[in-house]
């Protein structure tokens, strides 16, 4: 779908900016070559015979991170009622039909409250999971405080744990061993290499002059893979801009932001790249968008981006600051609920549940504690879906010895993959550990039904990478 990091991240801002849940954007439809159960296929993969933790003859022990909603009810404005019944609901669905070759999974859950000091979450989570009770890979949402991977490289790299799950950065990838951290997704890094390859084809920065404004902790992905990406394309470049954002006080970022402003408009800048999480929020895109000349072409790598044009919609801010923002994001909404991949999800969420699930384009309000919020439940039904039935794939894949090692030389040599929530193209190989191939060039539209969203300027293409 739309969100391409996208399980809707959370932006918490408190003394913190904590993203918390997600569904990765775009998720393929490509047919694989196993099934979530029945019995194993022939493997090339196989390092090892030995069995990794949590693994017997007839189980394999699952850990799922859960995010506690309670505990940031005051900075969002959705919540994920019965987070767990829908993990079960698709763990329920492969027991049922065999396990995957055979072992039955086994859930271990814990949840977290992403405001939580993150020396205290890797003893909840890491250690959790790979030492108190050991699990042979984790799935579900993590997410701290400090917006870093120091969770996900305990995982991966301290104990050699398996991990899928969503908001990855490249730089999150390449700090841990290769392979063992899979990104059911798009990282920000591919989705503006991708960007930049749609917007050249158009002619659309032909004669432009680009910025970069970016929060100071992205530098280093900006360094690497944003500034090269658009001096490939032959473009202009004015003054990058990064941010000192640190919490809810942002006086500070207004302040450096109005001075990169300025020197924007002496340098004849007339578009703009956004990226990260914090950096692309309203407050900072109004006051680019108020301080600079009409005509500004505004660019992200961030898909939740359309949350926050929506947010403009409801407060009928006009002219729409997002109005025209540029993204390479996937499957529509409407596009995604009529796909082959949420029937796939729906049926069996319904058949498990006895419930319909709310689909992409459902808006469904709720109250807790006497606040409206949005129903994400459609959110969590996606992530359950998309990650246990592409861990299925791997691990029925890797055959009777599910072990890290095999683990990697799977993934490494897997290629085309099922990549429940989206669109029809996704991959894993060598190098490559975000799945989501299916692009489309789009645009913010605040007039797009419901409420704003992208909308596609083009069609949909296959880009592997």
């Amino acid at each position: 779908m739309n969100r391409r990091a996208f399980f809707a991240s959370l932006v918490i801002v408190v003394a913190l900016v904590a993203a918390a849940c997600g569904s990765s954007s775009n998720k393929g439809q490509v047919k694989s070559t196993t099934s979530a159960g029945g019995s194993a296929t022939t493997v090339n993969n196989i390092v090892s015979k030995t069995l990794g933790p949590g693994v017997t003859d007839k189980q394999i022990k699952v850990g799922i991170s859960l995010i506690d909603f309670k505990c940031i009810a005051q900075y969002i404005d959705f919540t994920r009622p019965n987070q767990q019944a829908g993990y079960q609901a698709f763990i329920d669905d492969i027991n049922k039909k065999g396990g995957i070759n055979g072992r039955q999974i086994v859930p271990v859950f814990k949840t977290e409250c992403p405001l939580t000091p993150t020396s205290d979450l890797q003893v909840q989570l890491c250690t959790g999971f790979t030492e108190d009770n050991p699990v042979f890979a984790v799935l579900g949402n993590l997410s701290d405080a400090a917006q870093d991977d120091a969770i996900h490289t305990c995982i991966t790299k301290k104990h050699h744990t398996p991990l899928i799950t969503f908001d990855v950065t490249q730089s999150m990838i390449n700090d841990g061993p290769p392979g063992l951290l899979v990104f059911p997704g798009t990282t920000p890094e591919r989705s503006s290499t991708v960007l930049f390859d749609l917007l050249k084809a158009k002619g659309t920065l032909n004669g432009k002059k680009v910025a970069v404004l970016a929060n100071s902790t992205s530098e280093p992905s900006v360094k690497a893979s944003v500034i090269p990406g658009l001096k490939k394309l032959g473009v202009a470049m004015g003054t990058t801009a990064f941010l000192t954002i640190n919490g809810a006080d942002t006086t500070a970022a207004h302040a450096q932001l109005s001075s990169f402003i300025e020197k924007w408009k002496s340098e004849g800048v007339n578009a703009l790249f956004i990226t990260s999480e914090d950096a692309v929020a309203k407050q900072f895109v109004e006051q680019v968008v108020n301080g600079m000349p009409k005509g500004l072409i505004l660019m992200t790598d961030v898909g939740d981006t359309s949350f926050q044009g929506q947010d403009e919609v409801k407060a009928k801010v006009n002219p729409n600051p997002y109005e025209g923002m540029y993204f390479a994001g996937g499957f529509s909404a409407h596009d995604y609920d009529q796909s082959d991949n949420w029937k796939y999800c729906a049926d069996i969420y319904k058949a498990q549940t006895g419930k319909e699930p709310p689909n992409a384009e459902a808006h469904i309000l709720v109250n807790v504690a006497g606040k409206q919020v949005r129903d994400d439940t459609y959110g969590n039904v996606n992530d359950a879906c998309q990650q246990l039935s592409l861990f299925a794939a791997i691990v029925q894949r890797m055959g009777a010895y599910p072990n890290a090692q095999n683990w990697v030389a799977t993934v490494n040599n897997f290629g085309k993959v099922v990549n429940r929530g989206g669109g029809p193209y996704a991959s894993l190989h060598t190098g490559k550990y975000d799945d989501d191939d299916t692009f489309v060039l789009q645009q913010f539209s605040s007039t797009e039904p419901p409420q704003g969203n992208w909308k596609n300027v083009g069609s949909y293409q296959d880009v592997s990478g």
